[in-house]
């Protein structure tokens, strides 16, 4: 428990990934260029999809995290559907903020406001590049947590993150400086599938961390390599269940959707129902492939 007796979030989401029996995420970008057909391409259908997505997939997922960009482009309406939407979810389920926020400390400390505060997310993406000074408020609460993007899946992520610094590569150097950052237990990583020699020795380096790995799926990264490098096993996030880990599955749930044979559904009428079912199967295939190893 935290020290103001509130489950710190590692205990939560432990607790929500043994209530599910996978460590899945569901990832929330609903791009209005993509959506199924009969649902209109302005914040309207892109709020009517995400609700029937939410509804059909997120029971059976350890997590959700939205993608804040694809509702910010639609300006104050864009947030409000995307607080309704968070606000539909039960409240064990565990909403990851995908803002990849990191800036001075004063700005930092309105991000935490308007992230865990007004949005009610529990974990938000943070990037290292300005230290840890920039990102402390979104560290300083036991109950939210910040997964700091470490060794990212975009297919330009070596760029950068594969420099040499004093000798070993700048994610190596990211990993073991943010194991000590935080008052312990409030800072994880985000690694890539689609670098697994990296991310076993990310492992290696930061034993402990929660991780939280994108990649799988649309972009081709290692699901094997996310199962067997993902879960922590040191504290903090070591010996719970799931180990801290979590898989983001994006366009690979949404892809039952959006397939051949997806019958116009209107917004949320007509056939919503056959969509639904098409997404909760989905959900449970990819479950069903991330479980919570022993």
């Amino acid at each position: 428990m935290s020290r103001v007796g509130r489950p710190t979030y590692l205990e939560r989401l432990a607790a929500r990934t043994a209530a599910t029996g996978t460590v899945l995420c569901l990832g929330l970008d609903p791009d209005p260029a993509a959506l199924p057909p009969g649902f209109d391409p302005d914040i309207g259908g892109v709020e009517a999809f995400a609700r029937l997505l939410l509804e059909a997939a997120a029971p059976l997922a350890a997590a959700v995290k939205p993608n804040l960009a694809f509702f910010e482009a639609f300006g104050s309406a864009g947030l409000a559907a995307l607080e309704r939407l968070l606000a539909s979810l039960d409240s064990d389920v565990i909403v990851v903020a995908d803002a990849k926020r990191g800036d001075i400390g004063t700005t930092s400390e309105r991000h935490a406001a308007a992230l865990f505060d007004r949005l009610g997310a529990d974990a938000v993406t943070v990037s290292p590049y300005l230290g840890e000074a920039a990102i402390a408020p979104l560290l300083e609460r036991p109950d939210r947590f910040a997964y700091v993007l470490c060794r990212t899946s975009n297919e330009g992520a070596g760029e950068l993150q594969d420099l040499r610094v004093d000798g070993e590569a700048l994610w190596a150097r990211v990993a073991r400086r943010a194991s000590g950052w935080g008052p312990g237990g409030t800072v994880g990583l985000v690694v890539g599938a689609t670098a697994p020699a990296e991310l076993a020795a990310i492992r290696t380096i930061a034993p402990g961390l929660a991780m939280l790995i994108p990649g799988v799926g649309a972009q081709g990264g290692s699901l094997d390599a996310a199962l067997e490098a993902g879960p922590a096993s040191a504290p903090p996030a070591g010996g719970r269940p799931g180990g801290g880990l979590l898989v983001s599955v994006s366009r690979g749930i949404v892809g039952a959707a959006t397939s051949s044979g997806s019958a116009p559904v209107a917004n949320g009428g007509g056939r919503s129902g056959d969509l639904g079912e098409r997404l909760a199967e989905a959900t449970r295939s990819w479950a069903a492939r991330l479980p919570v190893l022993p």
